[in-house]
């Protein structure tokens, strides 16, 4: 189990490697290297820290307990996780979906800053366009969320969801229209309101 160089210094592969043998902190820096972005593309498709949390903790507990399940040959090692987020955001959206609303969870960050007005703005423009991205159907919210939050290219997007290219650019562009159309009036009343101010 000893680590004969700094984890982060090492490949993917040479890491997951490592934890197949039983290295803990090779483990350790994949989850680092990676948990910020399978954690992001939960959150969004999920729209719930918690459901995030627990997304990105299966993610990296199947890892752990199956390395040798991730084919390196198919895909690079932040594909596959994003790949296993996919699923299981899909899930918990099933599971949500059949189950009622038990509550929507309150914003409790304290506001910071110069100009409160600002601040509320922004936050309700964040609420509104996270509202409209959540409102959309997970196929479409996937690649919406991949092409612009996480900024993948349309291989490794279809790579991540299963599909080919060709559908990938099908479904970016009706997530872009139906996202386009959802923000509309939000646009409008706020630029009508801007002119009123001014």
């Amino acid at each position: 189990m000893s680590v004969t160089a700094d984890p982060s210094t090492r490949t993917d592969a040479e890491l997951l490697g490592a934890t197949a043998g039983g290295d803990e902190e090779a483990f350790l820096e994949i989850y680092r290297r990676h948990q910020g972005r399978v954690y992001r593309f939960a959150f969004r498709m999920t729209g719930s820290p918690e459901a995030a949390r627990d997304v990105t903790h299966s993610c990296f507990a199947s890892l752990l307990e199956a390395p040798r399940r991730y084919q390196q040959h198919r895909a690079d090692l932040a594909t596959y996780l994003c790949a296993a987020a996919r699923n299981q955001s899909l899930r918990h959206a099933r599971r949500t979906w059949r189950e009622p609303a038990m509550s929507r969870s309150v914003d409790l960050r304290p506001s910071r800053g110069p100009n409160p007005l600002e601040l509320l703005l922004a936050d309700e423009r964040s609420r509104i366009v996270r509202d409209a991205l959540l409102a959309l159907a997970p196929l479409h919210r996937e690649v919406l969320i991949l092409a612009e939050y996480e900024d993948l290219d349309l291989a490794a997007i279809a790579e991540i969801v299963g599909a080919k290219v060709g559908a990938v650019k099908v479904r970016l562009h009706r997530a872009r229209q139906k996202l386009r159309r959802a923000l509309e009036g939000y646009m409008r009343r706020g630029a009508v309101t801007t002119q009123a101010r001014t």
